[in-house]
């Protein structure tokens, strides 16, 4: 076997996604020997046998950093960034938009394609130019003439998911206006694997230069990366360059695209980049960190120092006026699959600490979170902030109660009435904290009561007996309560659990350490009903989602409560 097919094999055994089970261990000790006399094929086995030509960068700062600046960055910028990109030996440079706006000469927007020609002429016959078309407000494929090289040579056309057989028809005009096309599919992390694969077939039949996977909300983590990457390759024409455009609110970028190189994948890829990463959200890949990386490790020859002119001559300034970069809030806006437009949004607010700023994205409902609208943030926020209350002291306080002691809830299943004398002699020999959580089921004495549904607080407001009343913060226009926690702090994330008052006081008790919990009535959801109370309802259409989802609930708390069931319930820990 020679050197060559010997790697061949190896290789493959690398890149391919299966466990590492080998049965030839014989055959990796001399691999081994081998690699260690001929040092370079190590870099071959686990980077790839590769023609550098099959890897190509795309700067795209004037685009998607001009989300920074309102694309504002001066016709003295533009004409520069242009001129020094083309020093830089990167492959393909996108100058901005194209939009049936206004022209403004400073900005990246450009109202058609000839208005690009002047910014780029004359051209650099080693760089591809290209524009941007968004299909959310794409100008007419009438007022685009056909291509003669005097302005961009190429059209990346950018579209949702409701949106693809529009862009297919809109890209299918590109084509055959002689441009070449770049098909962009937005958020391709929102897309079934089975709507990932059809989309792609489908685009197919146009014979595009590429398609991208583009990671809009910075959220791609490497597991799912290689996942549409393989979805992507699989199915894609051998002949169709495939791209990635990366945003870093996870930091996930570099990774991805150094991931994507060492696949050494049989067709052209293309990466996306922009000089000092600048782009929306926490940005984007940095163009001369990763110029960087394939010139120490592939060979290539990118001249890094035009990029470093750029930062210097022209966005510095921008940078000290408006920050991009990793940090909290974009990182919390992609952690929950939000449009980092709401977290430029709450941002500005300057008046929310990191956890109100993560208790107002938890509570997007999931439909708006990957379509920003301003004035849905404002209403989100205002909800959030009417709901809001500053607990700590109340925090603090029952901290001192409940740390360290034994713990009974009380929940309004059946069973507390069916097992009464049992629970009664438990209570007479542990001596527990006893709360009753949204119910006052006779025969019992309560140290506490906790609500956090106004239609059950209306049972227990009046209740005559000594028991403090522990509410959420939803309640504060209610009265006859002694403590007040705030809601959104408690909450579930998962929808039919988000108000769950059982699940969210032992969410609560997580913050005050408790001894030992014990649960009493909480027996599970049933279709012959399961309150002792029959007006207290229950989602008989869903109850076995809302059983499983609690009982994973409890699993998880179980982890830093020492919880116990004490009577009949579906639920185990």
């Amino acid at each position: 076997m020679g050197g060559l097919q010997l790697v061949s094999i190896l290789h493959g055994i690398v890149v391919c996604k299966i466990n590492f089970v080998f049965y030839a261990p014989s055959l990796l000790v001399v691999a081994g020997l081998f690699l260690c006399y001929n040092q370079k094929w190590v870099s071959i086995l686990f980077c790839g046998d590769m023609d550098m030509k099959s890897v190509k960068l795309l700067d795209c700062t004037l685009r998607d950093g001009g989300y920074l600046n309102d694309w504002n960055f001066g016709q003295k910028a533009i004409r520069g960034t242009a001129e020094k990109i083309a020093e830089t030996g990167v492959e393909f440079f996108e100058i901005g938009f194209i939009k049936d706006e206004a022209p403004n000469p400073d900005r990246t927007v450009f109202p058609s394609v000839q208005s690009i020609a002047p910014f780029i002429s004359p051209k650099s016959p080693a760089l591809v130019y290209l524009g941007m078309i968004d299909c959310k407000c794409p100008p007419s494929l009438d007022s685009i003439p056909d291509y003669d090289g005097s302005s961009v040579d190429g059209i990346r056309v950018i579209f949702k998911k409701d949106k693809i057989d529009f862009a297919y028809d809109y890209c299918r005009g590109i084509k055959e206006k002689g441009y070449m096309l770049f098909v962009q599919f937005v958020g391709t992390d929102s897309y079934s694997d089975i709507e990932f694969v059809e989309t792609i077939q489908k685009f197919n039949a146009l014979q595009p230069y590429a398609m991208s996977i583009v990671d809009t909300f910075g959220t791609i983590k490497r597991k799912q990366f290689l996942r549409l990457v393989y979805l992507a390759d699989n199915n894609m024409d051998k002949n169709i360059t495939l791209g990635y455009h990366a945003h870093n609110n996870l930091q996930q970028a570099f990774g991805n695209a150094v991931t994507m190189v060492e696949m050494n994948l049989n067709r052209e890829i293309c990466i996306d980049a922009c000089v000092f990463g600048m782009g929306r959200g926490a940005g984007n890949l940095n163009l001369e960190l990763f110029a960087d990386h394939m010139n120490e490790n592939y060979g290539t020859s990118y001249h890094i120092e035009p990029m470093l002119e750029i930062m210097d001559d022209y966005l510095n300034e921008i940078y000290s006026r408006r920050f991009w970069g990793y940090c909290l809030p974009y990182y919390l806006s992609a952690t929950n699959g939000c449009h980092p437009n709401y977290a430029i949004y709450l941002e500005e607010k300057h008046s929310l600490t990191e956890k109100n700023f993560n208790e107002i994205l938890r509570s997007i409902p999931a439909e708006n979170r990957r379509n920003y609208r301003r004035e849905d943030a404002e209403k989100f926020y205002k909800q959030y902030m009417d709901q809001y209350v500053d607990d700590r002291k109340t925090v603090a306080d029952l901290k001192k109660i409940f740390a360290g002691k034994t713990v009974l809830l009380l929940a309004p299943g059946m069973s507390i009435v069916r097992e009464c004398g049992r629970i009664r002699s438990f209570i007479s020999e542990k001596s527990p904290v006893v709360v009753a959580v949204n119910c006052i089921p006779p025969g019992y004495s309560y140290d506490f009561v906790f609500s956090s549904n106004m239609r059950r607080y209306g049972d227990i407001q009046d209740f005559p007996g000594n028991a403090k009343k522990i509410v959420t913060s939803n309640m504060k226009n209610l009265g006859g309560w002694d403590y007040m926690l705030n809601f959104s702090s408690y909450a579930l994330s998962e929808p039919d659990l988000i108000d769950n008052s059982g699940l969210m006081f032992l969410n609560f008790l997580r913050t005050v350490s408790p001894g030992q919990v014990y649960v009493a009535g909480m027996d599970g959801y049933s279709t012959e009903g399961n309150y002792f109370k029959q007006s207290a309802d229950y989602d008989s259409a869903t109850f076995n989602r809302r059983n499983t989802q609690i009982q994973e609930k409890l699993l998880e708390f179980s982890r830093e409560l020492k919880i116990s069931l004490i009577t009949e319930s579906v639920y185990r820990v």
